[in-house]
């Protein structure tokens, strides 16, 4: 099992909304995840859920794993998780996994758990 864990300021992420407006999302999220991503708060947890899965996997952010790599979801009790891309589950062979994300006093976090 292995764990990550990431914070980040919500007004961070807004700055960056509105200097770059749409395509900072872009660089980041998917289209599926652009779609159920509607309030600022939650796009700050997407990227810390995106950078604790990177944290977990021992590889950060990089060549061995993108931003869109990651793919985050609600599951039918409208909790979050995660998938890999085929070539992203290929290098990392995710066996089980949990995310948690929260947001308040102007932070979002995410916590993650996998085993591989």
């Amino acid at each position: 099992m292995k764990i990550g864990t990431d914070i980040i300021q919500i007004n961070r992420i807004e700055k960056s909304l509105k200097r770059y407006g749409n395509k900072f999302k872009q660089r980041f999220l998917s289209t599926s995840e652009i779609d159920i991503a509607h309030r600022i708060e939650t796009i700050a947890g997407f990227w810390a859920a995106k950078e604790a899965i990177a944290k977990a996997l021992g590889c950060g952010i990089g060549k061995d794993l993108s931003f869109h790599d990651i793919v985050i979801a609600k599951d039918n009790k409208g909790a979050p998780c995660f998938n890999l891309t085929k070539e992203a589950q290929k290098l990392h062979r995710i066996k089980a996994s949990s995310l948690s994300i929260s947001h308040d006093g102007g932070f979002a976090i995410a916590v993650v758990v996998i085993e591989q």
